[in-house]
């Protein structure tokens, strides 16, 4: 229930963005906070809160999460101003940030065999991708009847359900460590993952030239660098940064890193791809995506059973290179004719298919490799892998789709203004064909479509070596005998 809540909630605001835009007037300045702040909140908060739940307690501290989260909610319901919708959006990060560590370490804390262990962790998994594609559709559903404010007023009854039944039900764990609180630590964690995150987003929306972003990266490499090094020697650190040394648990963080860069950049590219090519709505796009999160819930359910099977770098390896191969259908459909929803479904399929083994065994051996004291610290850089490289594939993949689709444009002989739109970005490019309406923007919106087509599948190609490269990474590093369902290991 817990992660169902938190992943549906990354991607619900995607369909009931415009109509929020529609009622508010935000700027554009206030648009960009109302999308980023979230995930930004979420991904700083993330270590800081794993170190806390360990002072304080996973229980307390997931049963305050969704407190928190509650409450941000209704402050969102009322809100009549974009900075109020904003300051709700950060509340609900910090109280996402809060939640989500807190869902691995309970597991890892309740199911003490190793083999139903992988199995909850398998669930786990599936609920994530499964909540990150329902949120189009639930949100979709919701907003077509009750405007935008439903978004928000869903996590209301979802979030009391879990604290009352919670407070019954879940049991307390804690790691107690001696010595007091590092502020210096949480300081250093927070400015460094704000500025990664924000870099990172930045880079996506004013491409490789944009000085800010690169001035947040570089204040990211400083900050993060001291904070780790300092970790490194504290007797009691926030975050365990020895765990990096554990070759099992370093390939599986980067693996999921990797991974889900590719993932990442794949659903937001086709999903631009639904909406303004194909002319679907947000929902009708949103339905149309459901075969990656099937494939995904459906293997990540099985994966327990390969990996008591088969050696786990085989599982792990196998995942990433079915994932790869279904990143590189759509050129390869769109190179022979014409590219049809029927390939964009098998690709879909085939990725989701890929992540639910892949991600599923990463996170099983990521936390099995982390020893019981340090299992929240774990838990964070398991979640902080799966924030930042699908911002990542947003920014970077995006950013390489947008340079190719503005490559492929034809000369279009529209204004000056109106040529610029188009550049811009496919979505501009749909607003400039509704403008010119007819024939004349039918016209428009086919040849834009098959500029973005041409850029968009070569950039699942190039992405496809990154799932690649991880699983070399596993079959040449992951230790043959590493088999994290049985309590031997």
């Amino acid at each position: 229930m817990s992660l169902l809540l938190i992943a549906m909630d990354t991607t619900i605001l995607n369909v009931a963005f415009p109509s929020l835009v529609a009622d508010l007037q935000p700027s554009a300045v206030q648009q960009l906070w109302i999308i980023d702040i979230y995930a930004l909140a979420l991904s700083g908060l993330l270590v800081t809160a794993g170190a806390l739940g360990d002072k304080w307690g996973r229980k307390r501290l997931l049963l305050f999460g969704f407190g928190v989260f509650a409450v941000a909610s209704l402050l969102a319901v009322a809100a009549t101003s974009s900075w109020q919708v904003i300051a709700a959006r950060a509340l609900l990060g910090a109280g996402g940030a809060a939640i989500m560590p807190a869902t691995l370490s309970i597991l890892r804390h309740v199911f003490t065999d190793a083999r139903e262990r992988a199995f909850a962790y398998s669930v786990w998994a599936a609920v994530l991708g499964g909540g990150m594609a329902l949120g189009p559709v639930v949100g979709g559903l919701l907003v077509e009847r009750q405007g935008w404010h439903s978004a928000f007023l869903l996590n209301v009854p979802v979030a009391l359900a879990v604290i009352a039944v919670g407070a019954k039900m879940l049991p307390e764990s804690r790691e107690p460590r001696e010595g007091g609180w590092d502020w210096w630590g949480v300081a250093q964690s927070m400015a460094g993952m704000f500025a990664l995150v924000g870099g990172i987003k930045q880079l996506g929306k004013g491409g490789p030239a944009d000085p800010v972003a690169w001035a947040l990266l570089a204040v990211a490499a400083v900050v993060l660098t001291v904070f780790v090094r300092r970790q490194a020697r504290l007797p009691q650190p926030l975050l365990q940064v020895r765990l990096f040394t554990n070759r099992s648990f370093s390939i599986a963080a980067a693996s999921i890193f990797l991974g889900m860069i590719a993932m990442g950049a794949a659903l937001f590219l086709i999903t631009q791809w639904f909406q303004y090519g194909q002319g679907y709505s947000p929902l009708e796009a949103g339905v149309r995506l459901m075969p990656a999160p099937l494939g995904l819930v459906a293997t990540s359910l099985v994966t327990p059973t390969l990996m008591h099977r088969l050696p786990i770098r085989h599982v792990l390896g196998g995942g990433l290179v079915l994932m790869a191969g279904g990143l590189a259908v759509p050129w390869f459909f769109e190179r022979s004719g014409s590219l049809s929803y029927a390939a964009v479904a098998l690709s879909l399929a085939v990725i989701g298919c890929g992540v639910g083994i892949a991600t599923t065994a990463a996170s099983v051996t990521l936390m099995a490799s982390a020893p019981a004291r340090d299992v929240s610290g774990a838990a964070a850089i398991d979640e902080t892998s799966y924030e930042l490289g699908a911002a990542m594939g947003v920014a970077v993949l995006g950013s390489l789709a947008s340079a190719l689709y503005r490559t492929n444009l034809p000369d279009l002989g529209l204004g000056g203004s109106d040529t610029a739109g188009v550049r811009d970005s496919i979505g501009e490019a749909a607003h400039v064909a509704g403008e010119i309406g007819g024939s004349g923007g039918t016209v428009l919106l086919g040849q834009v479509s098959s500029a973005f087509t041409s850029g968009m599948t070569p950039t699942f190609l190039i992405s496809a070596a990154l799932p690649l490269a991880a699983a070399a990474l596993a079959w040449a590093l992951v230790p043959h005998d590493l088999r994290p369902t049985e309590n031997s290991h």
